[in-house]
């Protein structure tokens, strides 16, 4: 049997032990929990920090990201600012942050498209009906014209037509901006002609001075008329706005490689870098166009050239600067938009200037005919027989010309032999009598002298025809006619030139 003492004292052993196990779990149990308090409050910790960045960035975003972004879809050139901490970008946070720009990006470009095609819709309905009444005005207009025959009407009804026509080239801008037809179909015509016609368009046209280079008849297909005139229009009319009213602008038409090219030079202020770069994009046609990219009010000039370049494969170059100091713009045609017109059936207007090639060719036909005249008439001077009196005075003048063999004669007045008179028709009418002031040739030593003879045409010789007038000449001798009556009717304005004369080269009098 066990005893008791030895029982008390197991029991105490076996509750020491327990008390002892149960005393280190509890205290492993706090241990536990101060370590896991001291987690939750750094977990706790980071979580409102990762909060407090998230708000920060939020508010970053509203306040700055976001207004940048939809001011850089009207300005390129303006620059987006980056999250508030360093370390968002590649973030879950950062991504989520840049798939909110990017859906704002595509959702204002649609609201932009959107609403910029609604407004060009109703531009171009009402610049439709505008440009009707136009045209019913300028029939109008050229309807009285032809009816009324006064100077001082005319004068008037011409200005109006004038007038009548910048407004009409306004209205058609806007409508090619908004995505309108030209509103005109034209024949095929000379390519001086559309030139010439977007000059008429402006109000300082007098100051273009036009130079034309091209082989007479190079012409343009009929739906590319209008485009060329109206980017011609739009090129002069920049040029003009920009530069002194006293100073010129200068058109070359040239032939090139691929076709022909229309260069427009002005003696303006030119353009800054990041200016002529916006513009060529907008003449290139290459990005979509907005009316509310283009200013208040807009300037829609260089937007329907980008329109026309892009609608009718035209070329427009504004990259380079003139050498007068202003733009140089380059239009170039592409040889499938050229043609060919018999320019002796269907000549270029009175007003275009000539071509260059044309004047010297008309040059060079000119010497031709002189040429074949003249040998016409030697060929009729040798094929007619000289007077008998012709060929004595020829033999006496061949021994003249022999000092060593010649013989002194008698003077004439000396001479027993009465003087022979010259018949009628002979070389002798044709002498030429001498000069005030010097003496006849038989006076100098008594020796005989050649006298030159003017060569007597054939009586069968054809007589050189006069040349026919040209249009122009008529036209001109005409407006001089006008001209001078109205001048002789308003004396005060008799000293005023007037912007509608031309010169003998065709172009508008300077």
């Amino acid at each position: 049997m066990i005893e008791l003492p030895e029982l008390v004292a197991g029991g105490l052993a076996a509750g020491t032990l327990s008390a002892l196990a149960l005393g280190g779990s509890l205290v492993r149990s706090r241990r536990q929990k101060a370590a896991l308090r001291a987690e939750v409050t750094e977990l706790r910790a980071q979580l409102e920090g990762a909060e407090g960045a998230f708000i920060t960035e939020v508010e970053h975003l509203a306040a700055r990201r976001m207004p940048a972004a939809a001011a850089q879809l009207a300005h390129p050139h303006l620059r987006v600012p980056g999250p508030a901490r360093q370390h968002t970008p590649g973030t879950p946070t950062g991504i989520a942050l840049e798939y909110v720009l990017t859906a704002l990006r595509e959702e204002l470009t649609a609201q932009r498209n959107r609403i910029d095609a609604a407004a060009q819709a109703g531009l171009r309905g009402a610049t439709r009906e505008i440009q009707a009444a136009l045209y019913r005005l300028q029939d109008a207009l050229r309807g009285l014209q032809q009816r009324y025959d006064d100077p001082e009407l005319a004068q008037t009804l011409f200005a109006l037509d004038h007038e009548n026509e910048q407004s009409l080239r306004r209205a058609q801008v806007a409508a090619v901006v908004c995505g309108a037809w030209v509103g005109l179909a034209r024949e095929e015509s000379h390519v001086v002609d559309a030139v010439t016609g977007g000059q008429a368009r402006l109000s300082g046209y007098h100051r273009v001075e036009v130079n034309n280079h091209l082989e007479p008849g190079t012409a343009l297909v009929s739906h590319a008329v209008e485009p060329v005139a109206i980017i011609v229009a739009e090129l002069l009319d920049n040029a003009l706005r920009h530069s002194a009213p006293d100073t010129d602008v200068v058109v070359n038409l040239e032939h090139v490689h691929h076709g022909v090219c229309v260069t427009v030079d002005d003696a303006g202020l030119g353009m800054t870098q990041d200016e002529r770069a916006r513009a060529q994009r907008l003449v290139a046609g290459s990005d979509p166009i907005l009316l509310t990219d283009l200013g208040d009010p807009p300037r829609m000039g260089l937007a329907a050239i980008g329109q026309l370049t892009r609608q009718f494969d035209l070329n427009v170059d504004v990259s380079s600067p003139s050498p007068y100091g202003g733009v140089r713009a380059v239009l170039r045609v592409d040889t499938h938009l050229l043609g060919r017109i018999d320019p002796g059936e269907r000549p270029p207007s009175v007003s275009a200037p000539r071509s260059t090639r044309e004047r010297a060719a008309r040059r060079e036909a000119v010497r031709e005919r002189a040429g074949r005249e003249t040998a016409v008439r030697e060929t009729a001077v040798r094929e007619t027989p000289l007077p008998q009196t012709a060929v004595h005075e020829a033999a006496v003048h061949e021994a003249a010309a022999v000092p060593e063999t010649a013989v002194p004669e008698i003077a004439p007045a000396e001479s027993p032999m009465p003087a022979t008179p010259a018949p009628a028709g002979s070389a002798a009418e044709h002498e030429r009598a001498p000069a005030p002031g010097h003496e006849e040739p038989g006076d100098l030593g008594g020796l005989p002298q050649r006298r030159r003879r003017h060569r007597a045409a054939a009586p069968g010789a054809p007589e050189p025809q006069p040349a026919a007038r040209r249009p122009e000449e008529a036209a001109a001798a005409l407006a001089a006619l006008q001209y001078g009556t109205a001048a002789a009717r308003a004396p005060k304005r008799a000293s005023t030139p007037d912007p509608h004369r031309t010169d003998d080269e065709g172009g508008a009098a300077r």
